[in-house]
């Protein structure tokens, strides 16, 4: 099925390149920002210490060192147990009154949120399996033991992920001749160690450990091997190996050097790369003794790996200097340290103190960050990017004189054509978080979602031939006069009410993450952009109503479109073999697989995203105002079937081509892995690509895309909630109102809605974080497929009365705040569970309380009004 997918998209790539192009040299090195902190008290320095941050103070805790001299002078190796603390980068270093239980060093310490977890080490007669936590309480340090590993160990490295603690290699003992292959993990929670399978590589010591992206990474390190005098050598080592826990071992991408004993664990900046900072590259292995004090130090270069694309990449170097006297005064030198920590810490990674070269330490401490990217946005850009916002404004203020009437301001007039109606549709759909977050996912996944969204021309005939015929055959003008016709009052406001409560929280989201994407990767103010989405949405859609909205809609879905494909030309050009390189690349990385062929129901099984997709598709197309409404806008129901039919047909080309761009991104970046972003959020890495990439005006017209989805989902809130608000509420109880009455009402209520949403979005951006909103959508959410489940279930039964339909809706709720809390079903099935729980509940309940009779005429699939024959207000069916 992967090899299927690659040849869909073949056709696309083959246009778009034509044959191999000349590959674009686009690449720059990301910048590194290096700052120095304080110096450690102790001139001499330390290697091995134990190293992290408790209580928001840096902590700095045993090693070994040689004060008296060099070792080749016969001066002795001395382990410790003092303990420094730093309270700010600022400040000055002091030793605490509290010691280590014993002088160790070499052992592994990382920081987790009750502090500072510190296991193993040694020191010259012993390695020991001890661990304990250093934490910082009320200005003194304390020593909390913990239950010890499941062996000794020293020179080892480990990485938190999750909720546990995993640890790799090292040497069971000082004169040890064998390096350990050992992979145990600590649960932080239930306090117990576990021993795992180790990876399928050779046994190693001084690896670099890391954590990112839901896995494990152990990299380089060195094996022991006995030498021609058979005392054990070290051979350095470059493979780097996965552990995912639910996956296992995975080899990846070998290092471009050895990197023994680089800081570990390493810095994890951004949410897809993992760096190593310099580290024993093995140039002068078997040397030191020779070289003594003239031992030129190790590797300076910082590799950067990046988790999705599998690379490496050189994106800076430790600011090496050896200063005026190397030999005899290294510590006034800056000198690439190893066999230290790496620690998360005041807005970087702190590298303290280390081994500066074979029998030398040094004092000195640093910090590394990612240095922000400059954006290249350019004058043409911002050119292109304001001629189509001046566009739109045009285009949506010329029809302003369409909106004279309520019924041209909600549906109007009934005389938009099919094919903008449907692109409407489409546009409605497709929000500016979608057009950033398909090319994200596929660009870390595959094509697994695919076949999800092409379930749309499943559903297409159901709407068509189950669901048009009420809404245009009633003569409605908001979806939920259909459910009081069916069931009750009651019944209405509640879905009504639903829909609102949830457009009113997504109007937020919808502009403040584009909004954001943008400011990270462009340098927009993220409140200006939040305002010119959002005043401009809301002006045309206060003066021009659906037509607006719909022909505004039409403009944005031809520059969304247009920019989507611009964005995967240039892709495929600049890719190293362009269209056949691509696809022979994704094919063999399983890049365009189709499908997971298991029975798992927590996965994206292919059944789950079939059946999972068909039932999602459902509730939008049957209980969503936002789309509903546009079938309401064609002169006919011919037409407004025409109308999802061109969606649907759309929805297929247009899926495959977001998909095409996520994974021409990966391969972009495969081949050009020094132009991303150290930072870089997953989601970020269109829009990045757009602004850093893409040639003069061409980007500016795939951010106006963005601005352009964004816009074309706000105003398709706007104007679905003020009809639903007008029609189910206002219109409902003051029948008496006049059209004009409720056309100043409509417009007001536009504008405040408008004003509402904007400022929530800016209000979100001021947080910076919007978990509550999302747990207030997430909470809205789950009444979504059970408004769906209403409409089914009032169409497709005819026992079903208004109790039932109400505790099926309230029940499928219910179930799925119940489901989803269990993690045992993937949440594509979410809506599929939810509309069958409502439908079953809502019949069987209808037993037990059937209601009053009432006539089913035209309100129910064996009773509908023929074809042809679209009901009048005055024909409609009594409530």
């Amino acid at each position: 099925m992967q090899r299927d997918a690659g040849i869909l998209v073949w056709a696309i790539l083959s246009v778009a390149s034509g044959c191999n192009p000349p590959v674009s040299d686009r690449t720059a090195p990301a910048a590194l920002a290096w700052r120095e902190l304080p110096a450690l008290p102790d001139p001499a320095g330390f290697a091995g210490p134990f190293a992290g941050v408790s209580g928001g103070t840096l902590i700095v805790a045993g090693g070994a060192n040689f004060p008296g001299g060099r070792p080749w002078d016969g001066h002795p190796k001395v382990w410790h147990d003092r303990i420094f603390v730093l309270d700010g980068p600022a400040g000055a270093w002091s030793v605490a009154e509290a010691a280590l239980p014993r002088p160790l060093a070499y052992g592994v310490s990382i920081t987790i949120d009750e502090g500072i977890l510190c296991l193993g080490g040694g020191d010259a007669e012993r390695h020991v399996a001890d661990a304990f936590l250093i934490r910082r309480a009320s200005g003194r340090i304390e020593i909390e033991p913990l239950p010890p590993m499941p062996g000794p160990a020293a020179f080892f490295c480990g990485a938190q992920l999750g909720h546990s603690v995993y640890v790799a290699g090292g040497l069971s003992a000082p004169g040890a001749s064998v390096a350990l292959r050992t992979f145990w993990a600590f649960d932080l929670r239930e306090r117990r160690w576990r021993v795992l399978e180790p990876w399928p590589g050779r046994p190693r010591m001084l690896a670099v450990a890391g954590s990112q992206d839901g896995a494990f990474y152990l990299m380089s390190g060195a094996d022991l091997a006995a030498g021609p005098d058979e005392k054990p050598c070290r051979h350095y080592l470059k493979d780097a190996w996965r552990y995912a826990p639910a996956e296992g071992w995975t080899r990846m991408a070998d290092l471009p050097r050895p990197a023994v004993a680089a800081p570990s664990p390493a810095p994890a900046p951004g949410q897809a790369h993992l760096l190593v900072v310099g580290g024993d590259d093995g140039a002068d292995a078997g040397r030191s003794g020779d070289l003594r004090d003239h031992h030129p130090g190790f590797a300076a270069d910082v590799l950067a790996y990046h988790t999705v694309t599998n690379t490496w990449c050189v994106v800076g170097a430790f600011p090496k200097d050896p200063g005026p006297d190397p030999a005899m005064e290294p510590a006034r030198g800056t000198w690439p340290p190893v066999t230290t920590a790496g620690v998360p810490w005041a807005g970087g990674w702190t590298i303290p103190s280390g081994e500066a070269r074979p029998g030398v330490r040094t004092p000195r401490v640093f910090s590394v960050a990612a240095a922000p990217r400059i954006s290249d946005f350019r004058p043409l850009d911002t050119a292109v990017l304001v001629l189509y916002l001046l566009i739109v404004f045009v285009v949506g203020t010329f029809f302003a004189g369409g909106g004279s009437s309520t019924d041209e301001f909600f549906r109007g007039g009934r005389a938009i054509p099919w094919w903008a109606a449907g692109l409407s549709i489409y546009g409605t759909q497709l929000s500016a978080i979608t057009f950033m977050a398909i090319p994200a996912l596929v660009y870390r996944t595959d094509w697994v979602y695919l076949l999800g969204n092409v379930m749309i021309l499943a559903v297409a005939p159901l709407i068509v031939h189950g669901y048009l015929p009420f809404f245009r055959r009633l003569d409605i003008t908001s979806a939920y006069e259909y459910l009081e016709h069916r069931f009750h009052l009651a019944v209405r406001l509640v879905g009504s009410l639903a829909f609102l409560l949830f457009q009113l929280g997504r109007m937020g989201i919808v502009l403040f993450l584009p909004a954001l994407a943008l400011s990270v990767v462009t340098g927009f103010n993220v409140y200006l952009s939040i305002a010119v989405m959002g005043v401009l949405a809301t002006a045309y859609t206060v003066v021009g109503g659906i037509r607006a909205v719909i022909w505004t809609d039409v403009v944005q879905v031809v520059v969304l479109l247009g920019g989507a494909l611009a964005s995967l030309v240039c892709l495929v050009l600049w890719t190293d073999g362009g269209a056949a390189g691509l696809l022979r690349d994704g094919l063999a990385e399983g890049k365009f697989r189709l499908a997971n062929l298991t029975w798992d129901a927590s996965t994206t099984a292919l059944w789950v995203v079939v059946v999972g997709k068909l039932f999602e598709q459902l509730v939008p197309y049957t209980a969503d105002q936002s789309v509903v409404q546009r079938y309401l806008t064609t002169p006919d129901e011919r037409r407004a079937a025409r109308a999802i039919w061109l969606n649907g047909i759309l929805s297929v080309p247009g899926s495959v081509l977001f998909f095409a761009i996520g994974t021409a991104l990966w391969a972009f970046y495969r081949t050009h892995p020094a132009a991303l972003a150290l930072t870089g959020r997953h989601d970020d890495i269109f829009p990045w690509f757009i602004v850093q990439e893409l040639p003069p005006g061409v980007s500016g017209l795939v951010i106006a895309a963005i601005f352009a989805a964004s816009m074309s989902s706000l105003d398709s809130s706007l104007n679905s909630m003020v009809t639903a608000i007008t029609t189910d509420f206002y219109r409902r109880f003051r029948p008496a109102a006049g059209d004009a009455q409720c056309l100043r009402l409509a417009r007001v209520l536009t504008l405040l809605l408008g004003v509402m949403g904007t400022g929530s979005a800016a209000l979100l951006a001021a947080l910076r974080s919007p978990s509550m909103w999302d747990a207030y959508l997430q909470i809205l959410g789950l009444f979504g497929s059970g408004l769906a489940g209403l409409f089914a279930v009032g169409i497709f039964t005819r026992r079903a009365g208004a109790a039932g339909a109400l505790l099926g809706f309230f029940a499928s709720a219910a179930v799925l705040y119940l489901v989803s809390g269990s993690g045992t079903v993937h949440f594509f099935l979410y809506a599929a569970i939810g509309i069958a729980t409502c439908v079953a509940v809502a019949w069987l309940t209808s037993f037990l309380l059937p209601g009053a009779p009432r006539d089913l005429r035209g309100l129910i699939w064996r009773t509908r009004t023929p074809e042809n024959r679209e009901a009048s207000p005055a024909a409609r069916p009594p409530a």
